[in-house]
């Protein structure tokens, strides 16, 4: 077998696995998993750019990139939803009635 059957076969299974996990999770989990995810994130974006950094064909180089700028839209759109669902749950601060000016 070779090792781009082998290396697809894993893609393919992780897939899988991923969309049985993710679509388990309940909606209250959802915010720290989120957190979590984005940290995972975090990992990726850093061997993306390592592997892109020792890159020794234009290939690599290409695919490289554009993982780099997948892993980055996907960290930073990850923060901005964690944000926006933690900002549901703060509570307001009390609005102080107006005076009439007198």
């Amino acid at each position: 077998m070779s090792e781009a059957v082998v290396w697809l076969t894993i893609f393919v299974l992780s897939v899988f696995v991923g969309v049985e996990v993710i679509s388990k999770v309940s909606s209250t989990l959802h915010t720290p998993l989120m957190s979590g995810a984005n940290a995972i994130h975090g990992i990726i974006l850093l061997g993306a750019v390592l592997v892109t950094g020792t890159a020794d064909s234009t290939l690599t180089l290409v695919v490289g990139l554009v993982a780099t700028v997948l892993a980055t839209v996907n960290m930073v759109g990850g923060f901005v939803v964690t944000d926006r669902m933690l900002r549901m749950f703060s509570r307001k601060p009390a609005r102080r009635p107006r005076g009439d000016g007198s």
